[in-house]
């Protein structure tokens, strides 16, 4: 069963390819890219998630990312 979004595909296309050319402008290699990301979630998780609520919210979020790379 596919998961229903509140976001549109729009608003996250959106956000994603701005994203993208941030890091296309910095020509950030694979590796910073991936450590400048996992530190947005860190900071996101801290500040924008109840501390009793991090740790499941941080699991949640990890199993949704390696769901999302897994080929079938």
């Amino acid at each position: 069963m596919a998961i229903q979004s509140k976001y549109s595909n729009t608003e996250v296309e959106s956000l994603i390819a701005e994203l993208m050319a941030v890091m296309e402008k910095h020509q950030a290699p694979t590796d910073l890219r991936l450590m400048v990301l996992g530190n947005c979630v860190t900071h996101v998780l801290e500040t924008q998630v109840a501390a009793k609520a991090r740790s499941s919210v941080a699991e949640q979020f990890a199993k949704a990312l390696e769901r999302s790379v897994k080929t079938n």
